[in-house]
């Protein structure tokens, strides 16, 4: 399976919108309410925010055979070299076929001076969390977050880079 990775542009907008959707449902079903869900996504993937996401911040791509079919969403790299991970979302059937740990690693490999990346995740979002530690994410602290009145239970993680 061939892999491309690469910055979004504004054409991606739509494929990009639709993959936040289907990840979300996935992951989130029976832990995070779908009306909050919905209206989150409705929030933070629309047009206007996408075409801020392009621009204020990096946003991956990954394609398979022409096809976009995850993302990745980092913030720019701070002077104390610390990097927030905002997303890495896949289409379901795409999970488990290294396409994650592929976005992970551009990162790693194409951000300057990146010597933390940190992530928050649901504390119930068992997939994500185990992908995290097996990447080499460790525990920072757990605390409630509100979406929409709905309570989180969000855990904070990194990874060092060496």
């Amino acid at each position: 399976m061939d892999i491309i990775i690469r910055k979004a542009r504004y054409e991606d907008t739509k494929q990009v919108q639709h993959i936040a959707n289907e990840s979300w449902h996935a992951t989130y079903e029976g832990i995070i309410p779908l009306e909050v869900q919905d209206n989150f996504l409705n929030s933070a993937y629309n047009d206007e925010q996408m075409k801020l996401r392009i621009e204020r911040s990096i946003l991956y791509v990954v394609e398979v055979e022409g096809e976009v079919v995850g993302f990745a969403n980092y913030s720019f790299v701070q002077k104390s070299g610390k990097v927030e991970l905002g997303a890495i979302y896949l289409l379901p059937e795409f999970k488990g076929k290294g396409i994650g740990s592929a976005l992970l690693q551009q990162a790693i490999t194409e951000l300057e001076g990146v010597k933390e990346i940190y992530i928050n995740v649901e504390r119930d979002n068992k997939i994500g969390r185990n992908f995290y530690e097996a990447k080499g994410f460790e525990f920072v602290k757990e605390f409630e977050d509100e979406l929409d009145g709905h309570i989180l239970k969000t855990v904070r993680m990194v990874k060092k880079i060496s």
